[in-house]
């Protein structure tokens, strides 16, 4: 009896002192696997997504143009604060295409939020965001797309690309080939990094629980699910009880769970690079393309703009109808001479003096740049076509100069806008103040425009200058 109690205490201590460096073993290789995401892994992850997005934003503006769904007039008012997964239920009675709509409009928005503002790092993709991510990720199920679909959104969604296809121009084909192909690729990428971040965050979570939870309660408490439950509270703030990993943890460290702690260590190692090839550079252009794709995107407000403002300045010329006004524009006509130029006196803040400054604005001057920005914006919207492909083939020292301008060119426009409309609302009076057309929504869009184009710009230095300071000391990505 007593041989056997000292066996049974022999292999208990043996099966201690094996956890115990189970526990340390783990702790290092789970700091070594989140230094790998942080440092490659996380940038290849936000840049498939980056893919992603590209791919469907070009689908989805082809389906508007056709016709094929219908605009959202609101989609650039929504203010996401954080990631939600679009409806996937079936629709409601009535017009699909509608919810539909509303549903892709949204999801758009969504991706450009999580591409865009979205933090990419290990300590803030917690298993809660990463099951949003993937319910993001699975809104749509592009590599099986089928008209006899259960899922709602992936039978609508082959609906409209099959009537896309219908007699679709040799581009349009090309731009729904490419994007479903790119879209069905990226998918499985990004699918194997959440998987990857996923066990991650579940061994991460089991280490936290052994190190602050559970190591200081006997036998007897670590099975009561109560005081589990507000220890955890206690010592882990925040995070949610996962009954299935505690069970986890009790299996490998059971008599037979060596094989199990030794799969765990062996899927979180950080895997060798055999061949010392450097790894692949994340696509510079891309970020400053992105950028030129995000300015380019004001010239709807702009269209929007030039149209109200239009209608104020007929307004105002239309109450400039005295019989000194006739007599003038039938002299000038009279000898064939041009109408005086319409000149508006406006005052703005200068942003960087905080001064005011008065500028005299040609208002058919003015209104011809912006004609003529439009296009040029509208070309550099564009993500396929021959405005792409040729942004594709400029140098990145070009596209920085090209991005810089129209950066520089847009803020110009804005300031002057805002001075404009202040100047129509206050020539109008408090009589007929609201007979002139507000500008307020499409200039706040116009500014949400340029804060992103910086905020790749940004990127795109902050790159560069890290390139520049690892070349400096001898080091090349992959090393």
């Amino acid at each position: 009896m007593k041989i056997a109690l000292i066996s049974f205490l022999l292999h208990t201590i043996f099966i201690m002192a094996e956890i115990e460096d189970y526990q340390k073993q783990l702790t290092e290789v789970l700091e070594a696997r989140a230094a790998w995401f942080e440092k490659s892994e996380l940038a290849k992850l936000k840049e498939e997504f980056r893919t992603f997005h590209t791919a469907f934003a070009g689908l989805y503006n082809l389906f508007l143009k056709k016709g094929l769904i219908i605009a959202d007039v609101y989609k650039n008012e929504v203010k996401i604060s954080e990631l939600e997964v679009p409806e996937t239920g079936p629709f409601e009675e009535g017009d699909w295409k509608d919810q539909y709509s509303l549903r892709l409009s949204n999801y758009d928005n969504q991706l450009d939020f999580l591409v865009n503002f979205y933090q990419f790092s290990v300590d803030f993709l917690s298993m809660e965001k990463i099951k949003t991510i993937l319910g993001l990720v699975r809104f749509i199920d592009w590599t099986k797309l089928s008209s006899n679909s259960e899922a709602p959104n992936n039978k609508a969604t082959m609906e409209v690309i099959n009537q896309a296809k219908a007699g679709a121009d040799p581009l349009s084909a090309s731009i729904i080939n490419e994007g479903l192909s790119k879209l069905s690729r990226t998918t499985g990428s990004i699918l194997s990094y959440l998987k990857m971040l996923s066990d991650y965050n579940r061994e991460a979570y089991k280490g936290t629980l052994r190190t602050k939870v559970l190591g200081s309660l006997n036998p007897g408490e670590a099975s009561s699910i109560p005081l589990l439950k507000k220890k955890i509270a206690a010592e882990m703030p925040g995070q949610p009880f996962y009954p299935e990993l505690l069970e986890e943890i009790n299996k490998e460290n059971s008599k037979a769970g060596k094989a199990l702690r030794d799969k765990v260590l062996k899927q979180l190692v950080v895997p060798e690079d055999k061949s010392k090839m450097e790894a692949p550079q994340i696509s510079f252009k891309g970020i400053l393309i992105e950028g030129l794709n995000a300015i380019g995107s004001s010239n709807t407000s702009i269209n929007e703009i030039a149209a109200k403002l239009d209608e104020n300045a007929e307004f105002l010329e239309g109450r400039k109808n005295g019989f000194w006004d006739k007599l003038k524009r039938v002299i000038q006509q009279m000898l064939n001479k041009e109408p005086d130029p319409t000149i508006f006196d406006v005052e703005y803040i200068d942003p960087i003096k905080g001064v005011p400054i008065k500028e005299k604005v040609d208002f058919s001057n003015f209104r011809s740049e912006m004609d003529r920005k439009c296009r040029t914006l509208i070309a550099l919207s564009s993500r396929t076509g021959a405005a792409f492909n040729k942004m594709q083939s400029m140098s990145e020292s070009q596209l920085v100069v090209l991005l810089e301008k129209n950066i520089r060119d847009i803020q110009t426009m804005h300031k002057i806008l805002g001075a404009l409309d202040d100047f129509f609302k206050l020539e109008a009076g408090r009589e007929d103040r609201d007979k002139v057309k507000g500008i307020k929504p499409e200039l706040a869009t116009m500014k949400n425009a340029i804060v992103k184009a910086n905020q790749r710009r940004h990127e795109y230095s902050a790159q560069k200058e890290e390139e520049e300071q690892l070349k400096k000391l001898g080091i090349t990505s992959g090393t």
